[in-house]
């Protein structure tokens, strides 16, 4: 492909790739180095708004040119889909926390998995739950909308929840939620291991889909591994995807301890986060090269005409 060439993809990145923890100082030079190499974005880890300094976060987004997306969650105790009143109402709280989060740092996404816990499931969700966490998500993501946020709930696989697996879930949980503002994350890291067809569940989550999610099958670099991410690429940008993209890796020896453990990282597919970021970049933009806008690029940059 012609370097030359621009990709004028919305790219965010998980600080995770660059940077264990958000330590300012190995933080602010993480973004340094993804504002660089062409990144819109930074994914946050799972942050406690009672103990994050905002106003700090904040700054140092602003002076990398970058804009944060965080991540929520729920976790014991609160819990939306929690057939205890007060355990829902905690969860609830604490999804509005990270919505008011995510103002204070003057981001405008909000990722994660906000319908239940991240954990190790053993019995499929009962209806009823499944109802209560996409009615409690949906008026959430209302809230979200209301201060400038937009919020999506991650479709995770069958070994990390049994409430939302699928692109066909996600859409059935967007309509069970009543909300106009909630919106689907897909994630091929996920999507490897429950569907059969890629390419067929985007273009079925697209009304929804605001957040593509590119991750390989072993999480290191996007260009070794079982899924065709740039075949990804190319097929949903011919489909009419347009919403932003992420690249998501994990390397044990760039996780703190606690967290490589609950992701179930025992590697470390690789041990460079900005070579990893450079060659997502190289992913991404051979499968833009296959798109139909992207062969027509090549076309003009070579003179011809269409």
């Amino acid at each position: 492909m012609n370097p030359d060439l621009e990709l004028d993809l919305d790219l965010a990145c998980h600080i995770n790739v660059l940077v264990p923890d958000v330590e300012p100082r190995a933080l602010g030079a993480a973004l340094g180095a993804l504002g660089e190499l062409g990144y819109r974005r930074a994914v946050l880890p799972p942050l406690d708004p009672e103990t994050t300094d905002a106003a700090e976060l904040r700054a140092l987004f602003s002076e990398s040119g970058l804009a944060p997306i965080t991540i929520a969650g729920q976790a014991p105790g609160a819990d939306v889909s929690s057939d205890d009143p007060d355990e829902a109402a905690a969860g609830v709280a604490m999804l509005r926390a990270a919505v008011d989060l995510t103002v204070a740092l003057g981001g405008d996404q909000m990722n994660g998995v906000p319908y239940g816990l991240f954990s190790h499931p053993t019995a499929p969700v009962p209806e009823r739950r499944r109802n209560r966490s996409a009615h409690a998500v949906g008026r959430v993501a209302d809230y979200a909308h209301e201060r400038g946020v937009s919020m999506t709930f991650e479709v995770l696989n069958r070994y990390e929840t049994s409430l939302v697996n699928t692109a066909a879930q996600a859409m059935d949980f967007v309509e069970r939620s009543g909300s106009d503002h909630l919106r689907i994350h897909l994630d091929t890291f996920h999507m490897a291991v429950e569907e059969a067809d890629l390419g067929a569940a985007i273009r079925l989550a697209l009304p929804k889909l605001a957040y593509l999610e590119l991750g390989q099958s072993g999480r290191g670099l996007l260009s070794g591994g079982a899924v065709d991410l740039p075949e990804v690429v190319g097929r949903a940008i011919d489909d009419g995807y347009a919403g932003r993209w992420g690249v998501e890796a994990f390397s044990r020896r760039g996780l703190i301890e606690p967290v490589a453990d609950a992701l179930a990282i025992w590697r470390s597919p690789f041990d460079d986060g900005r070579v990893l970021a450079e060659d997502a970049l190289r992913v991404i933009r051979r499968g833009w090269s296959t798109s139909v806008a992207g062969r027509r690029a090549q076309r003009l940059s070579r003179g011809a005409t269409i």
